[in-house]
């Protein structure tokens, strides 16, 4: 079913959003975005005079109920950006959360408390000995699982339909993001309005690709981006591989990297990844210089230094002018863009520039009629600090999402509703 076609007039709506915002240590939310990108959904189902009821999580809640991870939190600003009083529920089932739902009036909107509180909605058991074994880990989750289904269910009999819009949550098989979904016929559960954008922007970027594709990952590891740049290298025309994994790159090829960040144990992977670049025929784009500090703080002292030059006690905590000047030149060139993680430690703002000179240059192509994805926590932070992100095709909300997307994996959230 389509959001469009649907009317949701007097019809209890179960929506799982992703209001997973961060607070800081007043809890007040320090980026909204999340719940900005839920307003068109939203929008929509109190135009229309459904009862929409809010199932979202805030953080990773290890024992249960955590006061620091309450959603209450979010309430006065929620009420904000919509307009209307909601009514926060105790919690996210049980009878109270049935009397508060039953009593909605059309329009009415209800919070519920977060669903991470239990632990049928990750599916992983709680409270195990530390010196348990993985057979005992593998047991307890199997033996959770009814127990997850059962609470997915008691969810799902709040509603009487389902809309799914938290693409930031679509890779994970949780109670309220996938199996919920079975417990709706198909012309009852639907994607909202952002993650319908979010499956569009992702098919266009991997299928309907308009060449030159040119993907930037950035992030520290290597490890934790394997599959991704496997998969794009079967995409993409040129990759640029940027942040801490550069220096992991300079190394393997017998470069000196100073105390720069290193994943010592893959010097071989980067080198792997060097050759399968070459035989595919894709232009692998590497930092040749970098800005360098004599500790990892944003008041240190600087300099610039080729990346394979890099003197002792010295890090690379951002790329330098000649790396800025090719990856722009790349950028400009091309008609499709993908970029996941920064170039340097942009949280300091003595290392921003080289982030801030990749989403310059995104935007300038954009202008230019290419297609720009910009997904994955760090590089949504960074279009937003430097007041880019109007100037990008589209900004992903979903970190792990998006990067498992991008993997070519099929998304459970996804599934739960297309299947």
């Amino acid at each position: 079913m389509n959001i469009d076609q649907f009317n949701f007039k007097g019809l209890r709506t179960f929506v799982r959003v992703d209001f997973n915002v961060p607070l800081d240590e007043n809890f007040q939310i320090t980026d909204d975005t999340r719940m900005r990108a839920a307003m068109p959904t939203m929008n929509k189902i109190i135009q229309d005079g459904g009862k929409m009821i809010l199932g979202a999580h805030l953080g990773r809640p290890k024992k249960g109920v955590d006061e620091k991870y309450s959603l209450k939190h979010i309430v006065p600003h929620l009420e904000e950006l919509i307009g209307k009083k909601v009514t926060f529920a105790p919690d996210c089932v049980g009878e109270e959360v049935v009397k508060i739902v039953m009593a909605m009036k059309p329009g009415d909107v209800v919070l519920l408390e977060n669903l991470r509180f239990h632990e049928e909605e990750e599916g992983k058991p709680r409270g195990l000995a530390e010196d348990v074994t993985v057979e005992e880990k593998k047991a307890a989750k199997e033996a959770l699982k009814p127990r997850q289904k059962a609470f997915a269910k008691e969810l799902s009999e709040l509603a009487e339909c389902y809309v799914n819009d938290a693409f930031g949550t679509a890779h994970r098989k949780h109670a309220s993001t996938a199996i919920i979904a079975e417990f709706f016929d198909k012309d009852h559960k639907m994607f909202g309005y952002l993650m319908e954008k979010e499956v569009q922007a992702v098919d266009k970027v991997l299928n309907d690709i308009h060449r030159p594709f040119t993907a930037i990952m950035g992030g520290s590891k290597v490890s934790s981006k394997i599959e991704i740049i496997e998969n794009l290298l079967n995409k993409v025309d040129n990759l640029i591989l940027t942040g801490g994994m550069t220096y992991t790159f300079a190394k393997a090829q017998g470069g000196k990297i100073g105390n720069s960040i290193c994943e010592d144990d893959k010097l071989e992977l980067a080198l792997e990844l060097i050759k399968k670049a070459k035989e595919r025929g894709v232009n692998l784009v590497l930092a040749e210089d970098a800005k360098i500090a004599d500790s990892f703080s944003n008041d240190a002292k600087t300099d610039y230094s080729p990346v394979n030059e890099i003197p002792d006690g010295w890090e690379g905590l951002d790329i330098g002018p000649k790396a800025e000047k090719l990856f722009a030149e790349v950028i400009k060139g091309s008609k499709t863009i993908l970029w996941n993680g920064p170039t340097g430690v942009f949280e300091f703002e003595n290392f921003t520039h080289g982030s801030r000179t990749v989403g310059e240059a995104i935007v300038e192509a954009t202008k230019n009629g290419a297609f720009s994805l910009v997904g994955g926590g760090d590089s949504v932070a960074c279009v937003n600090k430097f007041g880019l992100a109007e100037g990008v095709s589209y900004v992903s909300t979903g970190g792990g999402a998006l990067l498992e997307a991008i993997e070519g994996k099929r998304l459970p959230g996804i599934a739960a509703i297309e299947d």
